[in-house]
């Protein structure tokens, strides 16, 4: 059995998680006050759990996240954590204009360095929706990887147009907020914590056994609650319990994968 790498990944998404979906939230403070509790209570939880296992991980931020919170951006990076781009508002790509889409990711940018950020090179669209505009602004911006598609489950060249990035891609299943991503307008179920726990190790041994990297993505303001943080601990426990388990950023995967996919696409072209 060989060592496999392991991405735990979190969407700081806080009150931009809400802005973007329409300026009529900036009236509802109660939905509000739960993105807030992302960063104010969830986030210093799960800091505090990647660094009593020692583990590195990659937080996407949004730009107004990091301006509204702007300690974030080094107490991520003091904690040795990648930052990636998440977007400025949190603003859907598929439901904007191409300015619109273009204005996300450059306010993004510049908000995120402005703040003392490395230039990320990492990007995860708004609720996985990537359109072929944002598709080729992240390579016109140099972008290294994208993590929003679902077109395999293991690294891989996600093409469109003739143009090509580096995905590590995403899936439902393997995500907090179809479980627990409930509002009074409706979303998730609040569903058993349990069962993410069993959902994630079911996932971890299927890639043992097939030895290739997986990742996990979560909310602050929904794995932060402490009865499931719990689950998320148990669950990194099992992984360390089993063995042959390496805890990776998405950059450091994609500093490995990219250039052998890179190299096997060439070869393929010769």
């Amino acid at each position: 059995m060989s060592e496999i790498p392991v991405s735990l990944t979190f969407d700081v998404d806080a009150e931009a998680g809400w802005l973007g979906e329409g300026q009529e939230y900036a009236r509802r403070l109660t939905i509000l006050s739960e993105g807030r509790y992302g960063v104010v209570r969830g986030l210093p939880r799960i800091l505090d759990l990647l660094s009593r296992h020692h583990i590195p991980a990659t937080f996407f931020l949004p730009g107004y996240t990091a301006e509204l919170h702007p300690h974030l951006i080094d107490l991520l990076l003091t904690n040795g954590h990648e930052i990636a781009h998440h977007g400025y508002l949190h603003v859907r790509s598929d439901q904007v204009s191409a300015e619109v889409q273009t204005e996300e990711i450059d306010k993004g940018l510049e908000a995120l360095q402005r703040l003392g950020a490395p230039r990320p090179t990492g990007y995860r669209s708004t609720s996985w929706e990537l359109t072929p505009e944002t598709f080729d602004l992240l390579i016109d911006r140099g972008f290294d990887y994208d993590s929003s598609c679902m077109g395999d489950d293991r690294p891989y060249l996600e093409t469109h147009g003739g143009r090509s990035i580096l995905e590590l891609p995403v899936h439902w299943s393997l995500d907090d907020w179809p479980r627990f991503g409930w509002n009074i307008d409706g979303g998730g179920n609040v569903a058993d914590p349990a069962e993410l726990f069993r959902c994630f190790a079911a996932e971890f041994d299927s890639a043992q056994a097939e030895s290739r990297h997986t990742s996990f993505t979560m909310h602050p303001e929904v794995i932060g609650r402490p009865y499931r943080l719990a689950q998320l601990e148990k669950f990194i426990e099992y992984m360390v319990s089993v063995g042959d388990v390496r805890f990776a950023r998405l950059d450091e995967v994609a500093a490995q994968a990219g250039p052998e996919l890179r190299g096997r696409e060439l070869q393929a072209i010769r």
